[in-house]
């Protein structure tokens, strides 16, 4: 039975759907915010969620669960390296939504879909300074 399993089908077959929705959250993980229409940002933000509460597990089950809700493996990696760490403390509620107001062209409810807390770039190492090279003639 179907109790209360309300979503969106936006006009789509469910293989389409489906892969809206994998690319709307794998563009949240690389880009870390997405500008979208308010029903996708909400049917998303769901999957995000969900992928987010997976990735703070850090195993390698954990990984394969979420590389196949996950387009590419860039935004795996970036998931379980820097947003998951930044999201340890927080038992849910990883992103949030800012309402922008109408689209011009059809009036499309638009907003923001973005983290709630920003994840911190991991350390990268530093260039050699110019002081230390010696300039020939």
């Amino acid at each position: 039975m179907r109790h209360q399993r309300v979503m969106k089908k936006f006009g789509r077959s469910t293989a389409h759907r489906a892969m809206l929705m994998k690319s709307l959250v794998t563009n949240l993980i690389l880009a870390g915010s997405i500008r979208t229409t308010l029903p996708k940002a909400r049917e998303a933000r769901k999957d995000a969620d969900k992928v987010v509460t997976i990735a703070k597990k850090g195993d390698l089950a954990a990984r394969r669960l979420a590389s196949s809700r996950i387009l590419q493996p860039k935004a795996v990696q970036k998931l379980f390296a820097e947003i998951a760490p930044a999201m340890k403390d927080r038992k849910g509620g990883y992103t949030r939504i800012v309402k922008l107001g109408t689209r011009r062209g059809d009036g499309a409810e638009t907003c923001i879909l973005q983290w709630v807390v920003a994840p911190a770039a991991p350390a990268e190492e530093k260039a050699p300074e110019a002081t230390d090279v010696k300039e020939v003639k």
